[in-house]
């Protein structure tokens, strides 16, 4: 690794879903059953999910991400007029075991191969991390799964980001935070985290402060930007 851009690094730190991990499959997988509304049940799967977590944390009422998950999943169901109980049942099987993106075994062998220590941390709960980052094949390379549990608060919670923090004994300015996800940048940049933001999809800039530290379309862009 190129000393000068490394220079302070001493862990790289990613989110889960949506970034390592393609959430959006599980919808993929039955979209000719959903039909018509798939798009829209996909969409609103995750919008709820995200939104439930911060009211949660708000009011001070918080469960795991698999109850989250599946109390966004029968709203989602419910406004796109899905009755069937059956799919509800067999998305949620299918959040367990979620294919990860293409890029991220790479980017995470060659942040290895570097003697990098590279991380989950997640607002999943413990058990789904460990199905998921299991059925991606991503377990072998990963120091360390961190779960919101741990603080039973969620993300963007200041707590949250100190899992990482304290169990690698690094300042926050030292880990290298990656997240598709332009909320959870924002909150990783106030705790005190670098951050790399994976804009999968070409979203404009959250109007949040603490921006990005760097922007990229990939984690295969990843090694490039750490001098690999």
């Amino acid at each position: 690794m190129n000393e000068e851009k490394r220079a302070g690094v001493g862990a790289c730190v990613f989110d889960a879903y949506g970034t390592l991990i393609d959430f959006n499959s599980a919808v993929e997988t039955l979209r000719d059953r959903l039909g018509e509304p798939a798009d829209r049940v996909n969409a609103l799967w995750r919008r709820k999910q995200l939104e439930y977590t911060w009211l949660r944390s708000l009011m001070g009422r918080h469960a795991d991400f698999w109850q989250v998950t599946g109390e966004a999943l029968d709203y989602a169901l419910a406004a796109a007029g899905i009755r069937d109980e059956g799919v509800a049942d067999e998305l949620m099987g299918l959040y367990r075991a979620l294919p990860a993106y293409p890029d991220a075994a790479p980017a995470l062998e060659a942040l290895r191969a570097a003697g990098m220590r590279t991380a989950i941390l997640s607002n999943g709960a413990p058990e789904m991390l460990q199905s998921a980052a299991g059925s991606a094949g991503l377990t072998p390379l990963l120091d360390a799964v961190f779960s919101v549990e741990a603080v039973r608060i969620f993300k963007p919670h200041p707590s949250v980001y100190q899992l990482a923090a304290d169990a690698f004994d690094l300042p926050p300015h030292a880990i290298s935070f990656m997240s598709a996800n332009g909320w959870d940048i924002a909150g990783a940049g106030s705790y005190g985290f670098r951050t790399v933001w994976v804009n999968r999809a070409g979203a404009p800039v959250e109007r949040l402060p603490f921006a990005p530290s760097t922007t990229v379309g990939s984690l295969a862009e990843l090694p490039a930007l750490l001098g690999l």
